[in-house]
């Protein structure tokens, strides 16, 4: 019996020629990530046990993407300590506020996280580094003990397959694809809880953007891993930008899978996930017309430059509604530079959104940009948890970055296809 490529990538990290699903392994990971939030504490759990110093100060990534504008003195005061700390530790790879942008998009954008790389991170949505093929598993504040020591019991999880079958409609995006997944998943009664949903089927239409967002929805259902093949095009990019040697892994042909599915995205329409969590969706022509005060763009799951350049081909010669505030956030410091030479911040700027550094922004719990009690927002966050941008009665749903744009220009949810017409993948631009 074969391997999954994410027991074979957990496999080459723990010295082992293969592994099953339940066994408990040690693996060695090629680097490791913490985000502000956990910095600070994770020290403070060191130093109680008299550990002054990480396992290997150039294989571990500090990363400020969650408080990147100081919202509040505490805040200030621990982006003070994390400065602090990297002296003390002598951590090489330190990517502070307008440096890096989100841990979970910036990695993969620069070269840093590549096909086949394994790391440990202490966020969840470490499983965007399935986009690109690779493996990054969510630890919390056990990232602690990794940081002493190098490593961390794991369990191999077991992977699910569901394969794609078809093209989607033009209009259709990849957060779409990823709302309806997770939404058929919950009908057939599928638990992802610790385990790793593998795609498979016609992917080569998804482009690196697309497939980061396709780990996203799956990541709020409890999967450990969201893992997708990588084609060669995205090979050989990630190649050409490495800061370290990657070789992708694929599953065997025999790999053995808990569950094997299929999904028709021929079948999907452009999708609004309503307040209460990602596997609430619904086709947006149940929701047009619903009113909107609050709207944004960005997250691990739709932060990608692609992301900015469909919302902005929405915005572009349209202004934001009035009486609707429309927050902008790009993935990283990288996709701000493009936004700049290629003429998206002029597009966002004169059509009245706020751009915000690069990170989490709203949907790092609504430090920034919150919704006020009874207000309606629209959004491409991870997460639309009751109360997770500010006011507990506040409406909050998700959407695509065209959907969240077209629904800012109007005031109200609206199919993106009323306003522009989408091109079907694989044709000329």
């Amino acid at each position: 019996m074969g391997m999954t490529a994410t027991e074979k990538i957990l496999a080459r990290a723990s010295r082992r020629d293969r592994v099953r699903p339940g066994d408990i392994v040690f693996p060695q990971p090629d680097l490791v990530i913490v985000h502000d939030g956990l910095v600070v504490s994770s020290k403070a759990e060191l130093d109680a046990v008299g550990i002054d110093r990480v396992f290997d100060p150039a294989r571990v990534y500090f990363v400020t993407d969650h408080d990147v504008v100081y919202t509040s003195p505490r805040a200030a005061e621990r982006g003070t300590q994390i400065r602090r700390i990297v002296e003390e530790w002598g951590i090489q790879n330190f990517f502070d506020v307008g440096q890096g942008g989100h841990g979970h998009i910036f990695p993969i954008q620069s070269g840093i996280v590549g096909p086949g790389t394994f790391y440990f991170d202490n966020d969840r949505h470490c499983t965007n580094a399935g986009g690109i093929g690779a493996v990054g598993l969510r630890v919390g504040t056990e990232i602690a003990t990794v940081l002493a020591t190098g490593t961390l019991w794991t369990k191999v999880p077991a992977s699910i397959r569901l394969t794609l079958r078809g093209r989607t409609k033009p209009g259709v995006f990849g957060r779409d694809v990823g709302f309806r997944i997770v939404q058929d998943l919950a009908r057939r009664g599928i638990d992802l809880d610790y385990r790793v949903l593998e795609l498979a089927g016609d992917l080569d239409p998804f482009s690196l953007d697309e497939r980061i967002a396709l780990c996203s929805s799956p990541t709020e259902m409890r999967a450990i891993g969201v893992f997708i093949p990588p084609t060669a095009a995205i090979v050989a990019a990630a190649k050409a930008r490495a800061k370290r040697p990657f070789e992708p892994v694929f599953s065997d042909p025999d790999a053995e899978f808990e569950a094997d599915l299929t999904l028709d995205l021929s079948e999907i329409e452009p999708q609004v996930v309503m307040t209460g969590g990602v596997d609430r969706g619904v086709d947006i022509s149940t929701m047009v017309g619903t009113a909107i005060n609050h709207a944004f763009i960005g997250s691990c799951g739709s932060g990608m430059y692609e992301d900015l350049v469909v919302a902005a081909g929405l915005l572009k010669g349209r202004r934001v509604a009035r009486g609707v505030r429309l927050f902008v956030v790009p993935g990283s410091e990288i996709n701000t530079r493009r936004m700049q030479t290629d003429g998206l911040m002029q597009v966002f700027v004169e059509a009245g959104a706020m751009v915000m550094p690069a990170g989490c922004g709203i949907c790092s719990g609504g430090k920034m940009g919150p919704v006020h009690s009874g207000e309606v927002s629209i959004s491409t966050a991870a997460d639309n948890a009751i109360g997770r941008f500010g006011a507990k009665d506040a409406e909050l749903y998700l959407a695509s970055p065209a959907t969240v744009a077209a629904s800012a220009v109007t005031g109200h949810i609206t199919d993106p296809r009323d306003f522009q017409a989408f091109a079907p993948k694989g044709a000329a631009a």
